[in-house]
């Protein structure tokens, strides 16, 4: 993982204090002080959720993801954790993948392993979120079952 001071961050996002904290330390002040709507959507280019998606990770209608634009404001801590939560496993499934393509398509795909259920329905909480990062484990050490 890259240090902090090695990390291209976007310039409106919330810089760590030093550059000697830990990632945590970035994601913590990110997450206070709430991802500003015109950088989640940088942040999100690359994957494949649309603001349906996204407005249903969020729990948030798309009307007021629609008004969050508009007026450029700021996500809530809570918002903007499940936006970092999401964006970091999107980041480790496409590396355990190989490819975004192939990390899309099992995001999409029953999973035996998960009950039947797409990966990509459980991105809607921090437990099912954690569910993927430890299936994404188990893919990537080759424990299938």
């Amino acid at each position: 993982m890259k240090k902090d001071s090695e990390k291209n961050y976007p310039e409106d996002v919330v810089k760590p204090m030093t550059l000697q904290e830990p990632e945590v330390g970035y994601l913590i002040n990110t997450t206070r002080h709430g991802i500003p709507y015109h950088t989640f959507t940088k942040m999100t280019e690359k994957s494949p959720f649309g603001l349906d998606d996204w407005s249903s990770f969020l729990h948030l209608s798309e009307r007021t993801m629609q008004r969050y634009k508009k007026e450029k404001k700021a996500f809530d801590p809570i918002h903007s954790e499940r936006i970092l939560e999401i964006t970091m496993l999107y980041d480790r499934g496409s590396e355990v993948f190989g490819k975004s393509e192939k990390f899309d398509t099992w995001l999409n795909a029953k999973s035996i392993a998960l009950g039947g259920i797409k990966p990509k329905e459980l991105l809607d909480s921090t437990f099912g979120i954690g569910m993927l990062k430890n299936e994404l484990t188990r893919i990537e050490y080759g424990v299938l079952a």
